[in-house]
């Protein structure tokens, strides 16, 4: 092994060195990241989040070294992940798995519903009352951020159940994320999304490995543990929440590290 050791959050084990002769068979992994939070710090508008030229790189070159099985999972849109990644074109699921582009560019956009066309003006109204709340639509999702007055989250939380609930809470999902409440139909999780993926080339037949923050990713962390691969959590766990990830990474620094040293090993580098 060689350069500084993998960090990892208090209470965890830490992910396995890619470049240990004792981690399994690197070269044969799947790997599907998260994007805000786990490869990219939050900013104060999803907008101002891009991947700088190092970590683009590092991705560009594990796409190439995986034989392609490289994909973004992520609450953004595809669009928005496009943007992000630009010019890279990495496989991808956005909007929790509503958007999917598999590898050979093929977009799959799953079947629209119209439960969210009619909370988007409870919530619009809503947002308006509170001047430290911004609404984000991304069409087949909602997202109330609450960054700048974390004091309002209870509040926010109370009000889109409410809202969900007199709206069709059979169809509605509610996620409480960082800094954010986010409503999506209700059978879109990144654990479908991953599990969709794996079902197809290149995915197929790889170890899937998933890096994930919060709790929108524990059913990605509990699919990758269903399939026997790894499930890496990225910071730390809020007290109360309970975490189906196996292994952890300190921060976003952590993960590029510890990409890095995975790009090492899949393209025979020292």
């Amino acid at each position: 092994m060689s350069g500084r050791p993998i960090s990892c959050a208090a209470g965890f084990k830490a992910a396995p060195d890619p470049l240990d002769p004792a981690t399994d068979d690197p070269a044969s992994w799947a790997l599907f990241l998260d994007v805000d939070g786990t490869l990219l710090r939050f900013r104060g508008r999803p907008e101002d989040v891009h991947l700088h030229a190092s970590l683009r790189a590092i991705l560009a070159d594990l796409y190439a070294a995986l034989g392609q099985a490289v994909a973004l999972v992520s609450g953004r849109t595809l669009a928005d992940l496009d943007r992000i990644q630009a010019p890279l074109k990495l496989p991808a699921a956005g909007l929790h798995g509503l958007e999917r582009r598999d590898a050979d560019g093929t977009i799959d956009r799953g079947v629209e519903g119209d439960a969210l066309d009619h909370l988007r003006s409870g919530l619009q109204t809503f947002v308006a009352s509170h001047e430290d709340l911004w609404l984000e639509d991304k069409g087949r999702a909602l997202a109330v951020h609450y960054r700048a007055a974390p004091k309002l989250r209870d509040v926010v939380l109370e009000h889109v159940r409410n809202l969900c609930v007199q709206e069709d809470p059979d169809a509605l999902a509610v996620l409480d994320g960082k800094m954010v409440c986010e409503v999506k139909p209700r059978h879109a999780d990144k654990g479908t999304a991953i599990r969709t993926f794996m079902a197809h080339a290149p995915f197929a037949g790889r170890m899937p490995v998933f890096l994930g923050d919060d709790v929108t990713d524990e059913d990605g962390f509990r699919a990758v543990n269903a399939l026997g691969g790894l499930s890496i959590r990225v910071g730390r766990t809020p007290a109360g929440q309970v975490t189906h990830a196996d292994h952890s990474l300190a921060d976003e620094s952590a993960v590029e590290a510890w990409l890095e040293r995975l790009r090492r090993a899949v393209s025979g580098m020292t």
